[in-house]
């Protein structure tokens, strides 16, 4: 059994819209936004409509489907776990939501000093 927190969750509204987008759209893909056009929010997109490379960081999956965060904001990020839900209103202009009414939004916590031990552990910090 794998002991290490998950870097992402999600909250079962947050799954339950994902479960709804993949229905429409086929799989998909979350990248955490670093501001500019949308703000600092989980953008998703189609699997594979984002080119992803070397300045991006896979955290983990949600609902089956990857997410990723650029390095740099990452690097602000590392010591929390982000915490995917949904909120009412307009999405990201580029983000599947927009059309549901909902939007994801990212909420996150400090992981505990036992958890950063056991991710410290595992190389993953």
């Amino acid at each position: 059994m794998n002991d290490i927190v998950p870097r992402v969750v999600a909250t079962p509204k947050a799954l339950e819209l994902i479960e709804k987008l993949k229905a429409k759209h086929g799989p998909l893909m979350f990248h955490q936004s670093g501001g500019c056009c949308d703000g600092s929010s989980p953008m998703c997109y189609p699997a594979g409509e984002l080119r992803v490379g070397a300045q991006d960081v896979l955290l983990g999956e949600i609902g089956g489907c990857p997410f990723y965060i650029r390095r740099d904001q990452y690097e602000y990020w590392r010591h929390t776990q982000l915490i995917i839900d949904v909120v009412p209103g307009r999405g990201g202009m580029f983000s599947l939501e927009g059309p549901e009414g909902l939007r994801f939004h990212t909420r996150s916590r400090r992981f505990t000093e036992e958890e950063w031990k056991a991710l410290a552990q595992a190389g993953l910090v």
